[in-house]
């Protein structure tokens, strides 16, 4: 993990950091849905549902499309400011972001979530609106330590909220579902119903 004096001359070097996140975490979520959601088409295909498995096909690829927007966040640490942003393609109805300068951050505040897990929030001194510390980025020490230069607010108890084998452990279980659902179609398919 990095000194301040680390984080800071790396900032310095380049005078903006951009933190993107995990692709354990990114792709453990992409392959969950696909674990999810790859069934259904071949299921309506063979039981007499009402709706259209092409239908179901256009669903799942804009679902798919969705899911990758959301999770192509980037954090942008600069010298005047803190900005959650996504690529130009993501509609700004859909994933909107945010900036905030630091002068106008008044705290970092702790909050608890309805599993039990903590959340930080920046609140902002010129409106009554909070800001979500994003906390599944790769390099989440150093972000933190860029937060904790800029503001002057103590970050040394601010901790990610999920540890990489929470995702590890997801990511098996979703393999193990891929694979269930490989062999319910591989099955369907050579049993002649589809």
């Amino acid at each position: 993990m990095p000194s301040n004096v680390e984080a800071a001359s790396d900032f310095e070097q380049s005078s903006c950091s951009i933190f993107y996140i995990s692709p354990l975490i990114r792709i453990t979520l992409i392959l969950f849905y696909f674990a999810l959601t790859l069934p259904l088409p071949f299921l309506a295909q063979v039981s007499s549902t009402p709706i259209p498995p092409l239908l179901l096909w256009v669903g799942l690829g804009l679902g798919a499309i969705a899911l990758y927007g959301a999770l192509s966040e980037r954090v942008i640490v600069e010298k005047e400011k803190i900005q959650v942003a996504y690529p130009v393609w993501v509609p700004r109805f859909f994933r909107k972001g945010w900036s905030l300068p630091w002068q106008d951050v008044k705290d970092l505040k702790m909050r608890t979530t309805g599993q039990g897990g903590i959340v930080y929030y920046f609140l902002s001194q010129s409106s009554d609106k909070a800001y979500l510390l994003p906390m599944r980025v790769v390099g989440f020490a150093r972000l933190v330590k860029l937060v904790e230069k800029f503001t002057g607010i103590d970050t040394t108890d601010v901790r990610p909220l999920s540890q990489p084998w929470m995702y590890l452990i997801l990511l098996g279980f979703s393999l193990l579902l891929l694979l269930t659902d490989v062999w319910v179609i591989w099955t369907a398919v050579n049993l002649g119903k589809i």
